[in-house]
């Protein structure tokens, strides 16, 4: 029902609602507790169509946002607000009122609309309660309190409205097409497509209305000026006073500079300034003097100088001359440095210790750093421990580069002792060791047999932060498994999973060799079960090691089972696994079993490992088959290099037991020549009569 309806209501009926509307009793439910403002219509839009002497266009489509406002955009402005008004608040009157009949209740609007309208087009101030104007109260406060709740809710929607009839014209507009037509070309669509547009047309919204305020607020502004020079003359010329001319206070003291908290007054500013003017001296060095005339002809001659042909003394008087013609300072000295290891390395290596004595070259520890770094990467020991010697009598002690230069070196060449000493100088000095320091220590004691040692530094690695890399805890376990030392193989493995790196097939089957040369069959047997419940499917290598530890321990029923198992779920034995098996059933003298195992071999298409021609002179030598032993006997022979002491003391005492004396002394004279040490045993054995072992097959 439009609100120009209830005009047609009788006065009549108006006058009887009036006591109704008065009446305390006629409670409009409300969910704000306070007072309504009679700034409501003040600070409405349409408000100030009507009464502003600055017409807005706030609630005009964007399209007509220049367009002039006439009286048909305000009236529009005010039918559109009363009308949800009237909707809103009938409901209202129907929850407060619920036994008043339909006319009664139209008349109620009647009289709510008729004074909303007249406040409106009164203008009341903000600063008078909202109904006194008119000189009367005719409603009470909760009446008053929801045409504010009214009001409000209808102004909230007409903005929403406004607001989305303008994103309806910029969602239109050029720009906000072209950036969509591009967006689709590169790809976007669907949902981000629509999100993107939104976006792009809201924005453009804003900026529009940013620049409408900026001109408006350029409109305003010289209007505020001359208002304020109005004002400002009008009281200069009634408070016009003399003033006195007042003179600055003397400081007394010195000034104090301070800037985010420094006292840069202090002279140790001064002495921060100069070193940063050196440190600049040498980020920014001076270019060299230009070298003419004889002494052209001088470095020239030193330039073409041949590394062989030249003599130390030769050298030196040539350097000489050319430091007498040009008096250089230690830009042209390195200058002259570089020109001649671009040239020749050697030659420049010998001029450059040369210049170490100079006075003029004004040598520093990055100029040892520089000589010693690359005799140490070419393992140069003797030249890198003369120039270390020079740089100690001259009072230049080593830096972490220098130490970390000659930790590497020592490492490479397996000198441990000096390795350390050089690795405990650099910790004792306070300097953190890297990475590679950290690597280099601990493969050297790898290499050199020493696994626990290398362990201890990778435990400092951990202590320190720096996370050992999975290459040294590889490097680690091979070492204990090689020693047979189970009990360390299984602190690396622990300490792998700790340091969450993945158990590889690798680590496993080095944790198995490991126990496997310690005789732990069963330890050897739980870390097998453990790897295939991981995922880890046994190879070869893996099957032998396990084989291995039950050899040690004496148990073929259970090795035989294990091999039968894994053949079940399609496992098949290769060369490692028949070689372990070869020296098992070789020590129990099977020469059948053994033979058929050979066969197996040949038929992988691969060479059988060295060891088993061991394997193979044990057995035939212990059943007194002489052919064959001296067979195997002769392979050894011919690659006596790669065997080892306990290789040696196994043929000697087989040969001897199976009566083969004198190629047991001839085996024994070539281990000594070798460099092993035979043991106190096998001595006795050479003492011990001949006795010739029956063949058994």
């Amino acid at each position: 029902m439009s609100w120009r309806t209830l005009v047609s209501t009788s006065r009549h009926t108006i006058t009887k609602l009036n006591a109704i509307l008065r009446s305390p009793r006629a409670a409009f439910p409300s969910s704000h507790p306070t007072r309504a403002s009679p700034s409501l219509f003040q600070s409405s839009p349409f408000s100030t169509n009507l009464h502003s002497s600055k017409p807005t266009t706030s609630l005009v489509d964007p399209k007509l946002l220049h367009a002039p406002q006439n009286d048909d955009t305000a009236e529009e402005t005010t039918n559109e607000f009363l009308s949800r008004f009237v909707w809103i608040m009938r409901k209202k009157m129907k929850d407060a009122f619920p036994d008043s009949d339909k006319s009664t209740v139209d008349g109620m609007l009647l009289v709510i609309v008729e004074r909303v309208v007249s406040e409106m087009e009164k203008g009341v101030p903000q600063t008078a309660p909202f109904g006194t104007q008119s000189g009367s109260v005719d409603f009470s406060e909760d009446l008053w309190r929801a045409v504010w709740e009214v009001s409000n809710k209808v102004l909230e929607d007409m903005n929403k409205e406004r607001k989305k009839e303008r994103m309806k014209g910029f969602l239109q507009c050029e720009e906000v097409k072209e950036m969509c037509r591009f967006a689709g070309e590169v790809g976007i669509r669907g949902d981000l497509l629509r999100e993107l547009r939104f976006k792009w047309a809201r924005e453009k919204m804003e900026e529009q209305d940013f620049y409408e305020g900026l001109e408006r607020m350029r409109k305003e502004e010289p209007i505020e000026e001359s208002e304020e020079c109005e004002e400002r003359k009008g009281f200069d010329g009634v408070n016009e006073e003399k003033h006195e001319v007042v003179g600055l206070p003397k400081r007394r003291g010195k000034i104090r500079y301070k800037i985010y908290g420094l006292d840069l007054s202090d002279p140790k500013w001064a002495q921060v300034a100069d070193r940063v003017h050196e440190a600049e001296q040498v980020f920014w060095p001076q270019e060299p003097k230009p070298i003419t005339g004889k002494c052209k002809l001088v470095t020239e001659k030193i330039l073409s100088l041949k590394e062989e042909e030249v003599d130390d003394d030769g050298l030196s008087t040539l350097l000489a001359e050319w430091v007498e013609l040009h008096q250089p300072n230690r830009v042209e000295w390195m200058d002259l440095l570089d020109r001649l290891k671009e040239r020749n390395l050697g030659l420049y290596l010998k001029v450059a210790e040369i210049v170490l004595t100079e006075d003029s070259f004004q040598t520093n520890v990055s100029d040892y750093f520089r000589l010693i770094d690359i005799y140490a990467k070419e393992n140069r020991s003797d030249d890198t421990e003369r120039i270390l010697k020079k740089m100690n009598e001259n009072g230049i002690q080593p830096d972490v580069s220098t130490t970390s230069a000659l930790i590497h070196m020592y490492c490479r060449e397996g000198n441990i002792q000096r390795a350390r000493e050089a690795f405990v100088m650099l910790t004792s000095k306070g300097f953190q060791p890297d990475m590679k320091v950290y690597n280099s220590m601990i493969m050297a004691y790898v290499n050199s047999g020493q696994p626990k040692l290398g362990e201890q530094l990778a435990r400092d690695m951990d202590i320190k932060g720096i996370k050992p890399t999975k290459e040294i805890y590889m490097a680690l376990l091979r070492s204990f498994s090689q020693l047979g030392d189970s009990v360390g193989a299984n602190r690396v493995s622990t300490a792998m999973q700790f340091t969450e790196y993945q158990q590889s097939m690798e680590a496993c089957t080095l944790l198995i060799e490991a126990y496997a040369r310690a005789g732990d069959a069963d330890d050897a047997r739980n870390n097998f079960d453990y790897m295939i419940k991981i995922g880890h499917k046994p190879d070869d290598r893996c099957t032998a090691a396990m084989i291995a530890a039950y050899e040690k321990a004496k148990l073929l029923d259970k090795a035989l089972n294990l091999l039968m198992e894994l053949e079940k779920n399609g496992f098949e034995p290769g060369v490692a696994t028949y070689s372990v098996l070869v020296d098992w059933l070789g020590k129990l003298l099977l020469v059948d079993e053994v033979e058929q195992l050979l066969g197996k071999i040949a038929l992988q298409g691969e060479a059988p490992p060295f060891k088993v021609q061991v394997s193979l002179c044990d057995m035939y030598a212990r059943a007194g088959n002489e052919k064959k032993a001296l067979q195997a006997l002769g392979a050894l022979e011919a690659r006596k290099d790669e065997l080892g002491p306990d290789d040696f003391e196994r043929i000697i005492r087989a040969l001897v037991d199976g009566g083969f004396r004198q190629d047991a002394l001839r085996i024994y004279k070539i281990m000594e020549a070798q460099g092993f040490t035979p043991s106190d045993s096998l001595r006795i054995t050479l003492t011990k009569p001949v006795r010739k072992t029956p063949k058994l097959r």
